[in-house]
């Protein structure tokens, strides 16, 4: 047994929160040390320290800490990760983007932790489940086009997973086009693309704060969207759909599917 612990990581830090219900759901919560301030899955993490934001950490409470290594996600923390790796730490910034990539980390993420087969089983599960939503989706008379909004200024349309997720629920993506844009600012949109596309249903899914719903409905020129004239206006949880990891899977093919359901038989 202290052959196989000197294997793998016994502190880890987790800069955001996918990698902690990773963790969690094979069973490795206790290897995590401290966690993001937007954590909510589990709920038991939340009682862990908190030691980062999105954008900016606290690098010497981190290094306190003595973790063995730090996991991050995406090029908008290469900046924390600079300043952890300039203080010694070993840090792993992941930056999947599309569902199948997500499926892979909690793979590589499984064999790092010596969970190699928990992560298959969890994996394989989550694609079952994503085969019975796919069959289920097929049954819908109606595909309802989707604006899915993830900021309002700039207003930022879906990334890919999220955009994957949708296609997958019976919807249609009005931004696929642009949804594999690595960068945010590739997933910018404008109010006349937007009044263009005429989408049947809005979800305002925003990061950090809550959405306001009516808003979408004063917008200039919004009013001609089949969306807002048919109050078909939702708000998402950031933490199941904004976050690359198992929230996705657990509950956002469900709530994803049951809310283009409701939509597509009103049509």
């Amino acid at each position: 047994m202290k052959t196989r612990n000197r294997d793998i990581p016994q502190k880890i830090i987790c800069l955001t929160e996918e990698s902690v219900e990773t963790l969690a759901l094979l069973g490795r919560l206790d290897l995590v040390a401290g966690v993001s301030i937007f954590v909510k899955r589990p709920e038991e993490a939340q009682s862990l320290p908190k030691v980062s934001a999105f954008t900016n950490s606290k690098i010497e409470k981190i290094v306190e800490l003595k973790p063995d290594l730090i996991l991050g996600f995406s090029d908008i923390q290469k900046d924390i990760a600079r300043d952890l790796i300039g203080a010694g730490q070993n840090v792993w910034i992941a930056n999947q983007r599309s569902i199948s990539e997500i499926l892979d980390y909690i793979l590589l993420l499984g064999r790092l932790v010596g969970e190699e087969s928990k992560a298959l089983a969890l994996v394989e599960g989550f694609e079952q489940k994503i085969e019975e939503i796919k069959l289920s989706a097929k049954s819908l008379k109606f595909r309802p086009k989707v604006y899915f909004e993830e900021w309002d200024d700039p207003q930022i349309s879906a990334i890919q997973w999220v955009s994957e997720l949708i296609e997958i629920c019976g919807g249609i993506d009005i931004f696929k086009d642009r949804s594999r844009g690595k960068l945010a600012a590739e997933r910018f949109t404008k109010q006349e693309e937007i009044l263009e596309r005429n989408p049947d249903v809005i979800i305002g899914c925003w990061c950090g704060k809550k959405v306001r719903l009516e808003s979408f409905k004063t917008r200039q020129g919004w009013s001609s969207i089949s969306a807002v004239k048919n109050d078909l206006i939702f708000e998402l949880e950031p933490e199941i759909f904004l976050q690359p990891g198992p929230a996705l899977f657990v509950d956002g093919l469900e709530i994803m599917h049951n809310l283009i359901k409701e939509v597509a038989l009103r049509a």
